[in-house]
């Protein structure tokens, strides 16, 4: 079960960052009806998988990594600045949906710029960080069901 959350969780994250780039290219085209669109379903699919992660991380514990020695340091500088960007890119996204309701869009426009680049940094780092956890991980502890 925990497999199948965390499974869920990485195909919601990586069709957010999909919808982000299809939203991109639609702004780039001046397509002022469908890059909303997109941005909201972007954002709707991030909020799922916080959820999908939660509840995984809740249930099943987190996963260490156990892998060879001298991938120890880059693992974990990638982790680092994973979470560190992970934890910006909420509040992040929740000021351009803001400022983008508001119809204060050269502020959206500028913030717009850095948060792209940031959630779909995340979004690749957590697919890596997954990856590697999947080869070289193992269970840190949780409540089993």
């Amino acid at each position: 079960m925990g497999q199948m959350l965390g499974d869920i969780a990485a195909i919601l994250i990586a069709l957010s960052g999909v919808a982000v780039i299809i939203g991109v290219v639609f702004i780039k085209r001046g397509d002022r009806v469908w890059h909303p669109r997109a941005m909201l379903v972007a954002s709707a699919l991030a909020g799922l998988f916080l959820v999908f992660y939660l509840l995984k991380w809740g249930l099943y514990g987190t996963t260490s990594y156990a892998g060879p020695e001298e991938w120890r340091v880059a693992y974990f500088a990638l982790l680092v600045s994973h979470i560190v960007l992970a934890a910006a890119n909420g509040p992040l996204v929740l000021w351009l949906l803001y400022n983008a309701f508001k119809s204060r869009f050269d502020i959206h426009r500028r913030w717009a710029r850095w948060t792209v680049p940031v959630w779909l940094y995340v979004a690749v780092t957590g697919w890596v960080i997954d990856l590697i956890l999947r080869t070289h991980g193992e269970s840190a502890g949780g409540i089993r069901f």
